[in-house]
């Protein structure tokens, strides 16, 4: 694995990263392929039944992602992977669920979500691994579980990371990432279900789908002044603030929870822009780091064919297809200099793991330019 990791790292150093100004419009969409996107793609994780939703660090020598691995937990669990090493760290302590890690932009902190403190966990472990080993495996489905809550892991030098609970609330707090300047959380949280009475129309629902009841929120960085950023039914989660702290993109479902878009709102909740209008189930949206555009998943070309999109942060053009391989690419992120994209894929079989590819900014920017203006509905 430590030899694997240093290719890579040879094969994708950072280079430097002028922006395209001007972006002029050479490249017709119609003939766009991956290689015109992405290039020296590799596999970044072996290891376990499958592997995922990597984020780079700030100075993008590292990748915290989850992973199913661990012996005896059948759930994913919080690792760094060091691409100049190729040493690999878990950060999570090891029972339980946990899911969406991401680093502190400045600090050596790392933000996820966990149900280790649930005295069920390892009752629940052992149920799933029975479940598979009677053949009853269920597709992939986050049950979006009530216990789950924010923790903050700070690691020190020679030392086993501290972990500090930010979430108290019961209902699902997940799905959380930091403001550029570190000072803010945006989370998805389906705490309002669970802390007022509910109608029982409503309580059919959360039994049917508590995704339902997901909204964005958000607090500050040592998890005091929670607050409410999106009212609308449906599931709203997967939140990233902009570069810049300006915006906070975000994937916002249907209230039957099969149709997604990408929209962007002010820190605030004002504000709100739908972005994509695609008629599928389109989510994981992420900023490039020079802001011009945004990275989402969509599986706009077929029900279980996910592919990586590229749309402008305005949304006033069509989005561009970046990937075209069959199966799942989904959860792309790219590095901090945005010459490389990370994301989770099942390309080589399996249930997914984690890719790496340099990143072609100058042809996005063409493919952007030449692409339709979107016909806002």
């Amino acid at each position: 694995m430590k030899l694997l990791a240093t290719a890579f790292l040879v094969l994708l150093a950072p280079g430097p990263w002028p922006p395209a100004p001007g972006w002029p419009a050479q490249v017709s969409p119609a003939a766009l392929a991956e290689r015109d996107f992405l290039s020296q793609t590799r596999r970044l994780t072996f290891e376990g039944r499958r592997a995922g939703e990597g984020y780079f660090s700030p100075d993008g020598t590292k990748i915290i992602f989850q992973s199913e691995r661990e012996a005896g937990n059948p759930f994913y669990q919080i690792y760094v992977l060091d691409l100049t090493t190729g040493d690999t760290q878990r950060i999570s302590p090891g029972i339980g669920k946990t899911t969406c890690p991401f680093f502190h932009p400045k600090t050596n902190d790392i933000l996820f979500a966990s149900t280790h403190h649930d005295p069920q966990s390892l009752a629940l472990q052992k149920a799933e691994l029975e479940t598979r080993k009677a053949g009853k495996e269920r597709r992939y489905a986050w049950d979006y579980d009530p216990e789950m809550e924010l923790y903050v892991a700070d690691r020190k030098a020679n030392a086993p990371a501290t972990l500090t609970r930010l979430t108290t609330v019961r209902g699902y707090d997940a799905e959380a990432s930091y403001s550029p300047d570190g000072q803010w959380i945006v989370f998805t949280s389906t705490r309002d279900a669970f802390n007022r009475t509910l109608s029982a129309a409503e309580q059919k629902q959360l039994a049917v789908d508590p995704s339902f009841f997901a909204e964005i929120y958000i607090m500050r960085a040592d998890g005091s002044g929670a607050r409410r950023l999106t009212r609308v039914n449906g599931y709203d989660g997967g939140s990233f603030f902009f570069p810049d702290g300006s915006r906070i993109v975000w994937r916002r479902f249907d209230e039957a929870g099969l149709i997604a878009d990408i929209w962007t709102m002010k820190p605030d909740g004002s504000d709100a822009r739908q972005i994509t209008d695609f008629k599928s189930m389109s989510w994981a949206p992420y900023l490039h780091p020079s802001g011009e555009y945004l990275f989402f998943a969509s599986n706009k070309h077929g029900f279980e064919n996910f592919e990586i999109f590229i749309v402008d942060t305005n949304g006033t053009k069509e989005p561009v297809r970046v990937t075209y391989t069959p199966g799942f690419d989904g959860l792309p992120v790219p590095s901090p200099d945005g010459t490389q994209l990370a994301w989770t894929s099942t390309r080589d079989g399996g249930l997914g793991q984690l890719y790496l590819a340099r990143w072609n900014h100058e042809k996005a920017g063409e493919a952007l330019a030449a692409s339709p203006t979107r016909v806002k509905p």
